[in-house]
C-alpha cells in the first residue's frame, strides 16, 4: 500500500519544521527519495546517515535520535511551534453540478424546478456535513466545496450523485487535491482552477479525480477505472491524468464494478498513467440498468 502512495505534487505544501532522515545504504528505500523530499519540502533540513539498514535497532538508533533532539530544540528554540495563520493550504476541492438543468427547468416549470433545486440543495449540503466538507460557493444548480482529506471528498461525491437520483437528477463531479490560497477565509487559486476542469469533462453519473487525487488514496479500498489524459484548458502543463471512481468495495452496500486489476506507465513528465484491464459502469450507468428514474 505504501508503495503506492504518490505526494509528490503536495510536497510544496507542507508548511511546518519537517526533518527528513535517511540511511546512505538503506536496502528497501533509495537514497534519492530522501534527497527528493527534502529538495520540495521548503525549508526541510535533510540528514543523510551512515547506518545500514531502513529502520535502526536499539543498538544502532544513537545518531537518529541525537538527530531528531537537535531539530526539536532547534525549532522549540525559533518558535516554530507557534501557530501562524496560514495563507496557503492544502485541500481538496469538489465541483458538481446538474446535468441537462435547462432541459429538466424547461420540462418542470419555474416553481417546480425551483422545488427541486431546493431538495437538491438540501441533498447536497447533507452529504457535505456527513463528510466533513466545507461549501465554499454556491451558482444555480454547482455546489463548490473543500475538504481536508481525498477519501473523504470522493466519497461525498459519489454519496451526492447517488442521492439526486430520488430528485430524477444527474450530477457530473470532479476532484482535484492541491495547494491553495486562503482569500476572504475561501480557498482558492489554481488548485481550484484546476478542479473545475477536472469536474468539466466528467460526464453524467461520473465523478472525475485527477491523478494527484489518485496517489492520494492508495489503501483506501476506492477503485477507479481509466478515462485517459485530458488536456486541462488554461491549465499550465495540463496534460493530467484523469480518472474515473467506478466503485468501492464498502460504499453505499454494493460494489459498482468487479476489481480492476492496474498497471503503470510514466511519461517524460513521470506522471502516471494508469490503464484498467477490466470494464467497470459508472454510477449513472447503474442507476440506468436498476431502471433508476432519469428524467421527470
Amino acid at each position: 500500500m505504501n508503495l503506492a502512495i504518490d505526494v509528490r505534487d503536495v510536497l510544496s505544501a507542507i508548511r511546518i519544521p519537517t526533518l527528513v532522515l535517511h540511511n546512505t545504504h538503506d536496502p528497501w528505500v533509495e537514497v534519492g527519495n530522501g534527497r527528493y523530499l527534502a529538495e520540495h519540502i521548503p525549508g526541510s533540513t535533510y540528514i543523510e546517515l551512515t547506518e545500514q539498514g531502513h529502520i535502526p535497532s536499539a543498538a544502532t538508533a544513537g545518531p537518529s535520535l541525537d538527530a531528531m533532539e537537535q531539530f526539536l530544540r532547534r525549532a522549540w528554540d525559533a518558535g516554530a511551534w507557534e501557530e501562524s495563520e496560514p495563507d496557503r493550504v492544502l485541500a481538496t476541492v469538489l465541483f458538481t453540478d446538474i446535468v441537462d438543468s435547462s432541459e429538466h427547468a424547461t420540462a418542470l416549470g419555474d416553481r417546480e424546478w425551483r422545488k427541486t433545486l431546493e431538495q437538491h440543495h438540501e441533498l447536497v449540503r447533507r452529504q457535505l456535513v456527513r463528510f466533513r466538507g466545507r461549501e465554499v460557493d454556491t451558482a444555480g444548480d454547482g455546489f463548490f466545496a473543500s475538504f481536508d482529506g481525498p477519501a473523504r471528498a470522493i466519497r461525498c461525491a459519489c454519496a451526492i450523485s447517488e442521492a439526486v437520483g430520488e430528485l430524477g437528477l444527474d450530477v457530473r463531479a470532479g476532484l482535484h487535491t492541491g495547494e491553495c490560497e486562503v482569500v476572504d477565509g475561501k480557498v482558492a487559486g489554481i488548485a481550484v482552477h484546476t478542479g473545475a476542469r477536472v469536474a468539466s469533462q466528467a460526464q453524467a453519473g461520473e465523478v472525475l479525480v485527477s491523478s494527484t487525487v489518485k496517489g492520494l488514496v492508495a489503501g483506501s479500498e476506492i477503485q477507479f477505472a481509466d478515462r485517459g489524459v485530458a488536456a486541462l484548458k488554461g491549465i499550465p502543463n495540463n496534460r493530467r491524468t484523469v480518472i474515473r471512481r467506478s466503485g468501492a468495495r464498502r460504499t453505499f452496500g454494493a460494489r459498482v464494478g468487479g476489481p480492476i486489476p492496474q498497471d503503470a506507465t510514466r511519461d517524460g513528465g513521470n506522471r502516471l498513467h494508469f490503464r484498467a484491464r477490466s470494464g467497470c459502469v459508472s454510477a449513472g450507468q447503474l442507476g440506468r440498468r436498476q431502471g433508476r428514474r432519469l428524467a421527470p
